[in-house]
């Protein structure tokens, strides 16, 4: 298999710190890279693209500061950019990725080949994410590095499809980085991902939680309370479907009605003060394993110890069978 070597080596685990909307910046990149996993953000979290120079100029300098101070490599970190003619902003914050060499570009509604070459040019990677295999066939063609799969559960716009089907259908036709999304909040969850056939996970809500994220305090309390059950796919917040909090929904006045409709609400109609993604929470049906709040350095060292040991348990319980 043709990986992203460049990218992949070297981490503390395979593990890619989703780009949140409203949730990742600068210190949570930072603190997922020290700590050897790769962080991202999206470039729409800053307001201007003069802001988001302002994130990419900081995280590269704290960044290299903790390299020449430490002797360490740090993880590479990642831009999340919407290349969909409704973002005006698209050819202004590629422009910024291209001259601070973003070695990671994380694209999302659409995969355009032009593009894939400007990165390419300087050596940066671009991977793709994808909710079914005719999405994942047009970001193949455009020779993306990686396929971010997003399976059923996860936050966000997730997918639809089982993760062992979806794995399983992509990689009969991919043979580079295959990143899978979707659930995934423990090292055991990890795990069962690289034996599924992934090389890497994306975790996305599991980061929500932690103090250097951007997310309130009551969001991060609603997630360490939620079950599976209380997340909700809906097109009802932005027209698309997605996953959220039920209790942000009811919170913003939805009913079970608005929810079912086959279209946007009008928030601000129900509730002056409801605005989505802002207090309106997406999260992904891995909250049945988020407990605690910890430091992004913690939470890691967490992920690691777990992720050793079902590995160590799985190959003594296989021997049997061997």
């Amino acid at each position: 298999m043709k990986h992203s070597e460049s990218l992949l080596e070297n981490l503390n685990l395979p593990v890619i710190a989703a780009p949140m909307f409203l949730i990742s910046g600068p210190e949570l990149v930072i603190n997922c890279c020290k700590n050897g996993v790769i962080g991202t953000f999206p470039a729409l979290n800053q307001r201007s693209s003069e802001g988001f120079e302002e994130w990419l100029i900081q995280i590269k300098e704290e960044l290299k500061a903790f390299e020449e101070e430490t002797g360490k490599k740090a993880a590479p970190f990642g831009v999340n950019l919407i290349v969909h003619p409704s973002n005006p902003r698209i050819d202004s914050d590629l422009q910024l990725c291209i001259k601070h060499e973003v070695p990671l570009i994380i694209t999302s509604l659409g995969a355009i080949g032009p593009l894939v070459d400007q990165i390419h040019a300087y050596g940066g990677k671009v991977f793709h994410d994808i909710v079914k295999k005719r999405h994942a066939e047009k970001a193949a063609e455009a020779g993306v590095d990686g396929l971010i799969l997003v399976s059923a559960g996860a936050g966000g716009h997730g997918g639809t499809i089982n993760p062992f089907a979806l794995i399983n259908e992509i990689r009969a036709f991919f043979d580079k980085t295959i990143v899978l999304a979707g659930c995934l909040s423990t090292g055991q969850d990890i795990a069962a991902a690289l034996q599924m056939g992934a090389d890497a996970v994306y975790m996305g809500t599991r980061f929500i939680n932690t103090k250097e994220s951007m997310a309130e305090e009551a969001y991060k309390e609603m997630i360490q309370t939620a079950k599976a059950d209380d997340i909700r796919y809906t097109k009802a917040v932005s027209g698309v479907f997605a996953n959220f909090l039920s209790e942000s929904l009811a919170n913003a006045g939805l009913t079970e009605e608005d929810l079912k409709k086959d279209k946007k609400v009008d928030l601000e109609h129900l509730n002056s003060e409801a605005k989505a993604w802002k207090n309106v929470w997406s999260a992904g049906q891995g909250v049945t394993s988020i407990k605690n709040n910890p430091s992004t350095a913690t939470l890691i060292d967490e992920l690691k110890s777990q992720f050793k040991s079902s590995l160590s348990a799985h190959i003594e319980e296989s021997k049997k069978y061997l």
